[in-house]
């Protein structure tokens, strides 16, 4: 069973759009057989944005006019998190009239960070800058930090009449006024009741929350954070509420001055380019809006989950450990750093780092449920059931969205030979959630390897089936079950359309070549054992493989002591 475990618990792997130099605008003529330049792009197709930063400033050097290569080094300086150091390029980009959408962002920015915000103000009135979703609202902070409450706030309203920027716009104005002290008009449009309900993020319901605590309306913030989150909330808010409970002072943060305003602009233009765009040219705008709001951590978060995305593990790791120990949202940046250090393969690391978290918030659910996840993707079942224990402890009642919980546990218990204790969690999984196909196909075939229920365990995989029907693994499952019992001629067609589904898998590829030997097929059957092998088969699976090539399926059963095939006619 453990060898088919392994099998139908793989993921597909997820597949990340490579920034192949996304922010470089024109040919770059004069480097096309320049080793600095050569290992540049390499790095940049790599997001190795340290190395690329380093060989196009060294190509600069050769070639100080380039346009490409300015906007290069400003690029992967800012995705690097070394913002300022662009600030140079991007002035002799400007000043030598050289069209630049990075060089402007990067000008944007120190103008900003500088508290320049009358020189920024003359630039956005003059000219675009970055592009529409940024320049509208940062000329409004412009105008806020110039001094122009007055021009600031008609210009957030102009902002709002654009198509599909309302929320993104009033959502600012709030946060000027909070700023300014005006928490009730804060309230007024973050409640909707001054322009209608505005589409909010967490961090949009947090600076609500604060608002309403400087109203001395704790009680609506607790309200608030129940309504938005239910049972579901981050630990930032459930830490936010205990806080609100206990009467401990909360001031308003969100953001404190027109710098941070700006900073915030890049923050939501990067979270609504998530999915959208490259995670490369999102992670420009994530790391605009870290420096111009340090104590923006979502933003610092988002910087480092775009990083793994682009599996630039050891700078992710970098950027979650800039979260403070003693911030709300140390617990989600600490679990991004473990995760980070398991995909870069730095297992032990990753387990201690998820250990202890959960040693210093035995309380709190999700770090539990996270340990638990990883200890079972290692095969490390008897810890993983114990850290899920653990968690359901945490839980209360079962409710739908637990069934996750209660399958993963199942899974651990079974790999741990605890079947009664796994029956029952799958079952009540598929209480939770009738009809689920995965846990369908774990528990139907489970049943089969241990001869129980066997038309029970038939009816859960074909259920399976008809719900995932291009499912490729669970199609497998179905063919495997009706060749384990014997249904050699109805399992033939289903192990033909999986490998049509998953053409390279070698596991089913194999199974394949096991039910053709089953129906007298010989040859077909060594010619897809031959198949399985060349599709890289974990160790365990290519010694069995190799050893039916050369005797046989009939001589391995009989070696492993199983039950021989029934008897079929060659052909």
């Amino acid at each position: 069973m453990i060898r088919y475990r392994r099998h139908i618990l793989r993921l597909l792997p997820s597949i990340f759009a490579l920034a192949l130099c996304a922010q470089i605008a024109g040919p770059v003529h004069a480097f096309g057989t320049s080793g600095s330049y050569l290992a540049a792009r390499h790095a940049s197709f790599e997001s190795n944005f340290s190395v690329a930063a380093e060989y196009y400033t060294r190509a600069l050097a050769l070639d100080p006019g380039n346009p490409g290569l300015m906007e290069a080094v400003i690029s992967s300086n800012i995705n690097l998190g070394e913002v300022a150091r662009g600030f140079p390029v991007a002035k002799r980009m400007i000043d030598g009239g050289l069209r630049s959408q990075i060089a402007n962002m990067a000008a944007l920015g120190q103008l900003a960070s500088e508290g320049n915000f009358e020189a920024l103000s003359e630039t956005l009135k003059t000219e675009e800058t970055v592009g529409v979703l940024v320049d509208g609202l940062a000329l409004a902070w412009a105008e806020y930090g110039a001094g122009q409450v007055t021009e600031a706030l008609a210009k957030f309203d102009e902002v709002s009449g654009e198509q599909g920027l309302k929320s993104f716009a009033l959502y600012h104005k709030a946060l000027a006024l909070a700023v300014a002290g005006d928490f009730e008009g804060a309230d007024e449009i973050l409640s909707g009741r001054a322009d209608g309900p505005l589409q909010m993020s967490p961090r949009g319901i947090l600076a609500h929350v604060q608002v309403l605590v400087q109203l001395d309306r704790r009680d609506d913030a607790i309200e608030l954070i129940e309504m938005a989150f239910g049972d579901n909330a981050s630990p930032e808010f459930e830490m936010l509420a205990d806080d609100l409970r206990s009467g401990a002072d909360i001031p308003y943060s969100v953001v404190t001055n027109a710098a941070e305003g700006i900073g915030d602009v890049f923050h939501a233009v990067a979270s609504a380019l998530v999915n959208e765009s490259a995670p490369g040219y999102t992670l420009l705008y994530a790391r605009m809006a870290e420096f111009l709001n340090p104590g923006n951590i979502d933003a610092t978060l988002l910087s480092a989950q775009l990083l793994e995305d682009l599996e630039q593990y050891e700078l992710a790791t970098k950027t979650y450990d800039r979260v403070p120990q003693d911030h709300p949202a140390f617990v989600n940046a600490e679990i991004g750093r473990a995760e980070a250090l398991l995909d870069d393969g730095r297992t032990e690391g990753a387990v201690e780092a998820l250990t202890q978290l959960a040693q210093r918030f035995p309380e709190m659910r999700i770090v539990q449920y996270r340990l638990g996840d990883m200890l079972r993707s290692l095969d490390r079942h008897a810890e993983a059931s114990e850290a899920y224990d653990r968690t359901v402890a945490l839980s209360g009642e079962p409710e739908q969205s637990d069934w996750p919980l209660y399958f993963a546990r199942g899974i651990s218990f079974e790999r741990t030979d605890r079947w009664d204790d796994a029956e029952a969690d799958f079952r009540l999984a598929l209480e939770l959630q009738p009809g689920q196909p995965q846990v369908l196909n774990y528990l139907g075939y489970s049943l089969v390897e241990l001869g129980r229920n066997l038309d029970e365990a038939l009816g859960m995989i074909e259920r399976a089936v008809a719900a995932r029907p291009d499912d490729g693994y669970i199609t497998d499952s179905l063919g495997w079950i009706l060749y384990r019992m014997g249904k050699y001629d109805e399992a033939i067609v289903h192990m033909e359309r999986a490998v049509e589904l998953m053409p390279v898998d070698p596991i089913i590829n194999d199974h394949l070549g096991d039910v053709l030997w089953a129906v007298g097929r010989r040859v077909e059957a060594q010619f897809q054992w031959h198949r399985a092998m060349s599709f890289d088969p974990e160790p365990e699976e290519a010694e069995r493989i190799r050893r039916k090539l050369e005797v046989g399926l009939d001589a391995v059963l009989e070696e492993e002591g199983a039950d021989p095939l029934a008897v079929a006619e060659d052909g």
